[in-house]
């Protein structure tokens, strides 16, 4: 079973509709005691980084998400769900992440951006991708959903496993063990999205 973790930032409906497309059922759990009964979990979220800890906090979510991440069973971020994965992000001001992946979450820097580039990163464009589970069979394009306008920087690039260019190359999914994350929104994402969140399902 499969769990979308409500800490209200997150479009929960959505990333629900998308896994029933695949016939695979999903819980919306706002019960942070109940995380590690499912089998896999998945932290979405839209808003910003500094609001979406302080809710998590709130409601007494992240012990209990670090709880699940060590116990080895799969866990994806969507979106913020993932910059939410690192050890912080500047987003208006300096705020702390659950730390379940090395480096940090910045700002497009409009200094590498051509003049036709507009803050937010937000459409369709192209990951390129490492060998992963979470990318097997996709099309050889890759092209994926993106809404966001900071993005990550991991210290570690083993923990890279797929890169988007938008002015420049930046992280667009990360993994780490059992820790994935995805910059795109896969269930905004179409058959790629959705053949990614099917990848997710068989691990």
């Amino acid at each position: 079973m499969i769990a979308i973790i409500d800490y209200n930032m997150g479009n929960l409906a959505s990333v629900k509709n998308a896994f029933a497309k695949l016939g695979q059922e999903t819980v919306v759990e706002s019960d942070p005691a109940k995380f590690q009964e499912y089998d896999k979990l998945i932290l979405p979220g839209v808003g910003a980084f500094g609001d979406a800890m302080e809710h998590l906090q709130e409601r007494n979510m992240v012990d209990a998400i670090k709880a699940f991440a060590k116990s080895g069973k799969p866990m994806l971020g969507i979106c913020l769900g993932m910059q939410l994965l690192f050890e912080s992000s500047e987003e208006f001001g300096a705020h702390k992440g659950l730390a379940l992946i090395k480096g940090k979450v910045v700002k497009f820097e409009k200094k590498n951006f051509d003049e036709a580039l507009k803050i937010p990163h937000m459409g369709w464009n192209r990951m390129f991708t490492k060998k992963h589970p979470l990318f097997e069979n996709l099309d050889d394009e890759h092209y994926l959903y993106f809404v966001h306008t900071y993005h990550a920087v991991c210290d570690d690039e083993k923990d890279i496993i797929g890169e988007t260019y938008y002015g420049y190359k930046f992280t667009s999914a990360v993994a780490h063990g059992n820790i994935m994350g995805i910059q795109p929104h896969p269930e905004k994402s179409q058959d790629n999205g959705l053949k990614i969140l099917e990848n997710f399902i068989q691990l």
